[in-house]
């Protein structure tokens, strides 16, 4: 009897365990019970909602499930479906504006919630229940069976976000929107335009035409960027683009109805290169010859951080045709954008140009002020009035806080995570985006395999990430972001492939619960993720199956140090110039480095099989990556 008794005991476990593997939901959320049997749906399945206001919603429930399923399902005004979205009448505070409930039973799906956003951010988790060619953009002949289960899910944080550069590299009016697309998939609920730059204006300002006239367009390079040939005399601009605001306005639509709201920046004083081609006036030098930059050289960086422009690419804070210029801009941003916050940037405004000039000079002295440095906290607070005016709120990079800015203004933190710690001591909200978890331009996995970028950032590592720092009240944080500057991203096959895993990361560190998160745990998941990213066509990085490796000095001699982001991976290398296999050597512990001008080749295996890329490493490349 006890023998019987152990064996239902195991049975159960394993039936569990089994269901459990099916749940893989991204982000994580807060609570997941299981039940026993599950769910089936069928082209005679009733699809209902029980408040007209719905109806938009639950239609993306519908087409996603009709293009794979080629069932041919409708919704209805009603509360008798086998699948139900229902707007809860009397309010459940745990849920919040954007918290749902799933209830999946042998009989039917039921789905409630306070608002259309959580009934829109419950469709995502209940797809990502179903078959992973639930996201096949072509009909897939099968069973479409989901395990029976209890969902309760609300997130962490207000603000989970994403930024796209358009400057360095234009994307059309489709692109922006199926990237969108992609990140509602993900319960992200804030895409940050960054629309301006020194490579381009792609936003139609109708008072300012040569805006995009001129500050649209650049010649055609090719090649690595910051080391591109400056333009030529007579040569023509006639790369780039722009967004019309009809263009805008239809992406921002198209973002409302995946309840992402959009902020656009314009990214000033600085950053301005495309501003001052189309209007010189602006500038302190008022230099005619200024062109949008295709990605050439202007600007010397050095070790301690600072930096020097070669080109001039600032706004001139003495001038108060500027402010008129601003104005003009910013009234006609803030009549296209809902968002209570218009992003000013802020960021690496280079002050050589004021210093020099007998306008600033004169400026500083009526202020007061000994330090160029200061103006910009004049800029920006003249700004800050012009938003007011508008009824919108200030939002920038850490660099705001320089010389000061109103308690209203809103500090995205850049520069690590101690801008945003500053800011929220002083009493300012802020968005945690430090470039040590959240730059998605970073190389993602080894620097010899990618085409190579200034700094790293595995997936791990953003998945690592705790957007509120210790010390800090968390009332002040309103969330985090991901960032995507676009300088070597020419094609939205390769944003994604930038984009992910990582946003996915992001995306659970924003929303779920801190409690929750367990790198295995994820990995797991994400690996499922890349199976149902086939089936919708979007392109990822597999970097986290490559091995990591570096070089420490051990009792004085060099030692190689293989590390795997997944634990079930085995790293197999040689250093006899021969092609690793699963018989060369398995990597266990620190390798002495032999004399002698050796090669390290590794790669990695899963169950007996390759599924990373070989890393080839010379002794002086090996030499280079001690720590």
């Amino acid at each position: 009897m006890k023998f019987f008794s152990l064996l239902i005991t195991l049975l159960l476990f394993c039936t569990m365990s089994v269901a459990q593997n099916d749940i893989m939901i991204i982000p994580k959320p807060v609570s997941v019970e299981l039940k026993k049997g599950t769910f089936t749906l069928l082209k005679s399945s009733k699809i209902t909602f029980n408040n007209p206001d719905s109806k938009n919603t639950v239609e993306v429930f519908i087409n996603q499930v009709n293009t794979s399923t080629g069932y041919k399902l409708k919704a209805k005004n009603d509360n008798n479906g086998a699948v139900q979205f229902n707007l809860l009448s009397d309010k459940e505070s745990t849920l919040g504006k954007e918290g749902y409930r799933i209830d999946v039973s042998e009989s039917g799906i039921v789905v409630t919630a306070n608002e259309n956003a959580g009934l829109y951010y419950a469709i995502q988790s209940l797809i990502q229940l179903f078959p992973p060619e639930i996201e096949s953009k072509q009909v897939v002949n099968r069973t479409w069976t989901i395990p029976a289960v209890s969902v309760l899910d609300y997130p962490r944080f207000s603000w989970r976000g994403i930024m796209l550069d358009v400057s360095r590299n234009f994307f059309s009016k489709e692109e922006v929107k199926e990237y969108i697309d992609k990140l509602s998939k993900y319960k992200y609920n804030t895409f940050h335009w960054h629309l301006t730059d020194d490579e381009g204006w792609r936003i139609e300002i109708k008072s300012l035409p040569k805006l995009t006239e001129v500050g649209a367009w650049r010649v055609p390079r090719y090649g690595r960027f910051g080391s591109r040939q400056a333009p030529q005399p007579g040569e023509k601009a006639t790369h780039g683009g722009y967004y019309t605001q009809e263009d805008i306005k239809e992406i921002i639509a198209y973002a409302q109805e995946r309840f992402i709201t959009i902020i656009p920046e314009i990214d000033v004083p600085g950053h301005s290169m495309a501003a001052i081609a189309a209007y010189p006036e602006l500038s302190t030098r008022k230099d005619t010859s200024t062109v949008v930059s295709p990605g050439m050289k202007f600007s010397e960086w050095y070790g301690n951080g600072t930096f020097k422009m070669l080109v001039e690419n600032t706004l001139n804070p003495s001038d108060e045709k500027v402010y008129e210029f601003l104005d003009k801009v910013f009234t006609e941003v803030a009549q296209l954008f809902p968002s209570d916050y218009i992003h000013v940037g802020g960021d690496e405004c280079y002050k050589g140009y004021w210093k020099e000039d007998p306008g600033c000079n004169e400026l500083m002295k009526k202020l007061n002020i000994r330090h160029v440095e200061d103006l910009q906290g004049y800029f920006m607070g003249r700004v800050e009035e012009i938003l007011q005016a508008k009824g919108k709120k200030m939002l920038g990079w850490d660099e705001i806080l320089e010389g000061g800015i109103s308690p209203g203004a809103t500090v995205m933190s850049w520069r690590g995570i101690k801008g945003g710690i500053e800011a929220a001591k002083m009493g300012h909200d802020v968005v945690m985006t430090p470039t040590t978890f959240a730059y998605l331009d970073y190389n993602q996995g080894e620097m010899t395999i990618d085409p190579p970028i200034y700094a790293q950032l595995r997936v791990s590592k953003s998945y690592g990430f705790d957007p509120v720092p210790e010390g800090v009240d968390a009332k002040y944080i309103l969330g985090g972001q991901g960032n995507l500057w676009t300088e070597h991203i020419p094609t939205l096959r390769y944003a994604e492939y930038m984009t992910f895993p990582r946003a996915w990361a992001l995306a659970e560190v924003y929303w779920s619960q801190k409690k929750h998160k367990n790198w295995d745990d994820f990995s797991h998941r994400m690996e499922k993720h890349f199976i149902r990213s086939d089936f919708n066509h979007t392109n990822y990085a597999k970097a986290v199956y490559d091995a990591e490796i570096y070089t420490s000095l051990l009792n004085g001699k060099m030692h190689i140090i293989m590390n795997a982001e997944l634990k079930d991976l085995d790293i197999y290398y040689t250093l006899d110039d021969t092609m690793p296999d699963l018989y060369s050597k398995k990597y266990k512990n620190p390798v002495e480095v032999p004399d002698g001008p050796i090669t390290l080749r590794a790669i990695t295996y899963r169950n007996g099989k390759p599924v990373g890329h070989l890393i080839t490493l010379s002794l002086e490349q090996l030499k280079n990556r001690i720590r």
